[in-house]
């Protein structure tokens, strides 16, 4: 009972007062955080990026750690998203997904402390491409089964109560590694990814015991093309991934803050694992509650509101970079990524809810697997971004983020206010 009363005082959902649906909130939270703590711990655009560079490995496998991870996690789930569909208990892709990154991730560490050079970096290339394959099962079945075990109303809450206490566990980690706490060595680093993995596989553990009633599946025919002519032909689909295209600006800036920060390659290397990291992990700490439960109420306008909060920041920024030349290290770089954070968290809290919300007429799986598939392409080219700031600095590259968050706000606006619709 009192779980259940805990419950309703966080959703603010009088109509659920049933233990078994404070017990799946519980077990969403619990779930979620320790799989989101395990990804701060093994950031592959930082952590990764510096056991890396600290075992010598070559530039090019460094640079790949990004694109690896991010579309590895989106292409295959169009693949998958048949397989879910035919699967009536749909919990078990997504703790299978956590369990396979949990052995990856502790494969890592011994990687990190065994191999160095070339080695050390295909060998977490490697491990991390299954790593995304298998968060691409995660991605892919989870919104369908938040959307049949957590009612409307909590479906943004839930997981941003989980992203706050990962970004506080995630948030005392950086902060030890800054005070030098926990050394900045490779060993003390690759200890970290050792419990990134503990924690996924504690994940996949607690989440196998969601309480999930049967879905309707669809056992008669095959995945085929002509499924994706409901979605494509769909204007709150196509408005929605263009948002989120356009949006996707706000996850691909902080590298190029920090590099606006730093003179040096060692500056760079350093500034990005304490700044970006503490950063980024309090904004989470301190937005992901609020854009959760504004999401609840109206995914549409967090999205909006986060296209108008990434164009102010990232303008702000690009616009000091081409002043100044660069904003040093500090509290003024630190300030930057906070804010650009900030309005990352209400990306990421308004398309999760607006998908889980959204009328997909019984086709959730597809329409997750067919965005994430497409955003994934897209960030294929993300590459680009780097050249152009070997071009012209990362100042214009901000400024090109910028103006991608403003554009994100027509379509944003676009879309339905679905969280006013029954279930």
């Amino acid at each position: 009972m009192a779980l259940a009363k805990f419950y309703r005082a966080v959703t603010a959902d009088s109509a659920q007062d049933d233990e078994r649906a404070a017990r799946n909130a519980a077990i969403h939270v619990l779930s979620l955080a320790a799989s989101k703590s395990a990804d701060g711990l093994l950031d592959p655009k930082l952590v990764l990026a510096w056991l890396l560079t600290a075992a010598g490995a070559p530039g090019y496998l460094i640079g790949a750690l990004v694109p690896v991870r991010e579309s590895g996690a989106l292409l295959p789930q169009l693949g998958l998203a048949e397989w879910i569909r035919r699967s009536a208990e749909r919990r078990w892709f997504w703790a299978a997904g956590s369990l396979v990154q949990g052995i990856c991730a502790l494969g890592i560490a011994v990687v990190a402390v065994f191999l160095d050079g070339a080695a050390a970096g295909w060998a977490v290339l490697g491990l991390l491409a299954v790593l995304a394959v298998a968060r691409s099962a995660c991605s892919a079945s989870y919104k369908d089964i938040l959307a049949r075990t957590v009612a409307r109303g909590a479906r943004g809450t839930v997981p941003g109560i989980a992203g706050s206490v990962a970004s506080v566990i995630v948030l005392a980690f950086a902060l030890l590694v800054a005070i030098r706490v926990i050394p900045l060595t490779p060993g003390a680093i690759a200890l970290a990814v050792a419990v990134a993995g503990l924690l996924w596989l504690l994940a996949g553990a607690v989440f196998s015991r969601l309480a999930e009633t049967p879905a309707d599946t669809d056992r008669g025919r095959g995945f085929a093309i002509a499924d994706l002519a409901g979605p494509l032909q769909d204007s709150e689909f196509i408005n929605y991934i263009a948002a989120r295209a356009l949006l996707i600006a706000t996850a691909l800036a902080p590298p190029f803050i920090v590099l606006l920060s730093a003179d040096t390659a060692e500056e760079r290397q350093l500034g990005s694992l304490g700044i970006l990291m503490i950063g980024s992990s309090a904004a989470s700490i301190l937005s992901s509650y609020i854009w959760g439960r504004l999401s609840d109420r109206s995914s549409r306008w967090t999205l909006a509101l986060s296209g108008i909060g990434g164009a102010v920041t990232l303008g702000i920024v690009a616009a000091y970079g081409f002043a100044t030349g660069g904003i040093g290290q500090g509290w003024l770089a630190a300030a930057f990524i906070f804010f650009s954070q900030i309005t990352y968290q209400g990306v990421r809290a308004g398309r999760g809810t607006h998908l889980a919300d959204m009328d997909t007429r019984g086709e959730k799986a597809v329409y997750t697997a067919l965005s994430n598939t497409m955003i994934g392409v897209l960030l294929l080219f993300g590459g680009g971004f780097g050249l152009l700031a070997e071009l012209a600095g990362p100042s214009a590259v901000l400024a090109v983020f910028a103006a991608m968050c403003a554009l994100a706000v027509l379509p944003a606006l676009r879309l339905s206010e679905v969280q006013r619709r029954g279930d």
